[in-house]
């Protein structure tokens, strides 16, 4: 899979009591939609990972995109 990336993303991802929560402005909310795009036409099992070290802002948790059926 290729994912792209509009310059000047910026996504975060927190876990607030039970819940997780996704922030993003609006190059990382077009940024997802097109990635998750992508992972729609992939494979039931194929997923992407994401982390402060790879497309969010620092002090993010992990997240993990996953198609299924």
């Amino acid at each position: 899979m290729e994912f792209t990336w509009v310059d000047g993303s910026e996504i975060s991802a927190r876990i607030d009591g039970e819940q997780i929560v996704i922030s993003a402005n609006r190059e990382g909310l077009l940024s997802l939609a097109e990635n998750l795009r992508t992972l729609a036409e992939e494979h039931p099992g194929d997923h992407f990972h994401l982390d402060e070290y790879n497309s969010l802002e620092e002090g993010s948790v992990e997240l993990i995109v996953e198609k299924t059926e």
